[in-house]
């Protein structure tokens, strides 16, 4: 099975930027953003969720969300897909870029869907200075 990540967030740019930083990473694993609303604003737009969700070619997709309302969104999208899609997708409670980074990473070496969101989820609590204690 074959794991995309769709990343959503308040910001078209933040979203660009991280998966362009997991593309770097994570070669060939699909990494669709979807940032801001409708008119490309700050916000967020559950119609642009739904077609990057029901667009990628992946059998699993993780969708990472940046801020309340884009999780909000994304639940709400989550509900109007059909029960078939839905089961292969899943909402990530992790940090935005660190998690979509880890776990596109797990995605690239053909992990399954349950070993990215671990991946993803263990990097709430990576340390990024590990000279401080």
């Amino acid at each position: 099975m074959t794991v995309a990540l769709v990343l959503v967030s308040h910001s078209p740019q933040a979203a660009e930027g991280t998966a362009e930083l997991v593309r770097q990473m994570a070669g060939d694993v699909e990494v669709v953003p979807v940032g801001g609303d409708a008119s490309g604003e700050f916000g967020t737009d559950p119609e642009r969720i739904q077609a990057a969700i029901e667009g990628v070619e992946a059998d699993e997709v993780l969708v990472f969300m940046d801020l309340g309302s884009a999780v909000l969104s994304a639940e709400t999208v989550l509900e109007m897909l059909s029960s078939e899609r839905r089961e292969g997708v899943r909402l990530v409670d992790a940090p935005f870029l660190e998690g979509a980074f880890s776990a596109g990473v797990m995605a690239s070496t053909g992990a399954d869907a349950e070993e990215c969101v671990e991946a993803a989820m263990e990097a709430r609590t990576a340390r990024k200075l590990h000279d401080q204690g």
